[in-house]
């Protein structure tokens, strides 16, 4: 299974213990030679939902790490609505998750690593903040950026 609940119980506390968790996903998603990519969703402390990338070997360009989290975190609240919620992701969120964030109303996006290529929460693109959309994230980057951009890079170094 790519994602999973929590089960509700607070385990974890702070922005870098959730985002130590995502870190564990995406070297799952590596073993599994997908871009180490992992995400979690929290809300109240407690894990709603957690993905790791997964286009590969679901042949779905879809299954990124934030999208199996949102659609997990989802299926734990029966809603697609998940104010109030925060999504820990290792590498700054494409145009495409970004926005599925927005349509979720995830209330705070924290990310490890900017992506100078396509990331959409300040470096390439402002989705998160746009004030064309309908609703706005507040988003911080840079949660153990060392440790998740090493992690990116080590990956791409091997494959070349």
């Amino acid at each position: 299974m790519n994602a999973g609940s929590g089960g509700g119980v607070p385990v974890l506390r702070s922005d870098e213990d959730f985002m130590r968790r995502a870190l564990e996903l995406a070297r799952r998603a590596e073993a599994e030679d997908e871009v180490p990519v992992g995400a979690v969703v929290v809300a109240d402390g407690c894990i709603l939902g957690e993905g790791w990338n997964r286009p590969v070997g679901s042949s779905d360009p879809t299954a990124h790490a934030e999208m199996l989290a949102l659609r997990a975190a989802g299926a734990a609240r029966d809603s697609y609505r998940l104010g109030g919620a925060t999504l820990y992701v290792t590498l700054e969120p494409c145009p495409m998750c970004t926005a599925a964030m927005v349509h979720a109303r995830i209330a705070r996006l924290v990310f490890g690593a900017w992506d100078p290529r396509q990331g959409a929460a300040g470096s390439v693109f402002d989705l998160a903040h746009s004030g064309a959309l309908n609703h706005s994230l507040d988003s911080f980057g840079g949660v153990l950026a060392a440790e998740c951009g090493a992690l990116l890079k080590e990956f791409f170094r091997r494959r070349r």
